[in-house]
């Protein structure tokens, strides 16, 4: 069995989905496993630019059913490496025409896919999600809620719906992602800094924030990440 597939997800700019990816990426590099990130927010490839030279990392347009043939041939020539793929704002519209490339061959690839949700407190986090959903039946999905948005009972829209229900009943957890000070998103993204860059080389008090946030993450991600 070939190491798992995490797609972070969210289909709309600003939910969070970067610095969700980046964290994942640290997480599975803590747990000693091997890394390949498909970055497919090729306008704007943040997470692509800070781990470039670190882990792996392609540019990969998900756009077009191109992309997708790409995504699946990676995932078959490094079957010993988790993918973590970060999708774009856009991708919405790729996944519902050209998902189908990557789940019909799941099981001759040997790869689990998990996907990791982002929302804020919109309607139309919810919509999109259940739109994925449709696409992309296979795997497991969790919601985590950014906290950056506010406290979990602003997250009412989803914390009554009939998704949630279905996330759960299909073995998705949903998780609160914690929040971390603007500062230190602002350096990671201005100086492009992989996140285990960041926790030797920011300023003290930026390091304390960063360190204290980990914790908090990495309780988040170990609920998700499949060790095995």
């Amino acid at each position: 069995m070939a190491e798992h597939l995490y797609i972070v997800g969210g289909s709309k700019g600003g939910v969070g989905k970067s610095i969700v990816s980046m964290t994942l990426i640290d997480h599975l590099r803590k747990l000693d496993k091997k890394v390949v990130l498909i970055e497919s927010d090729t306008s704007n490839p943040d997470v692509w630019k800070a781990y470039n030279g670190l882990v792996k990392s392609e540019l990969v347009n998900l756009d077009k059913k191109e992309g997708w043939m790409e995504l699946v041939d990676i995932c078959d020539q490094n079957g010993d490496c988790v993918v973590v793929v970060n999708t774009a704002a856009r991708n919405n519209d790729g996944v519902a025409e050209y998902a189908e490339t990557l789940t019909e061959t799941l099981r001759e690839l040997q790869r689990k896919i998990a996907t990791l949700w982002v929302i804020n407190t919109q309607k139309d986090s919810l919509e999109l999600l259940v739109d994925y959903l449709r696409a992309v039946p296979d795997g497991v999905t969790h919601v985590l809620k950014n906290k950056y948005f506010g406290d979990d009972m602003k997250f009412a829209r989803y914390n009554d719906s009939k998704v949630r229900k279905q996330i759960e009943a299909g073995g998705g957890k949903s998780l609160t992602f914690p929040d971390v000070a603007d500062r230190v998103t602002e350096q990671l993204y201005s100086e492009r800094m992989p996140i285990e860059v960041a926790a030797k080389q920011m300023g003290i008090g930026n390091r304390a924030e960063l360190n204290r946030w980990l914790i908090r993450v990495n309780e988040v991600l170990s609920a998700v990440v499949v060790d095995g």
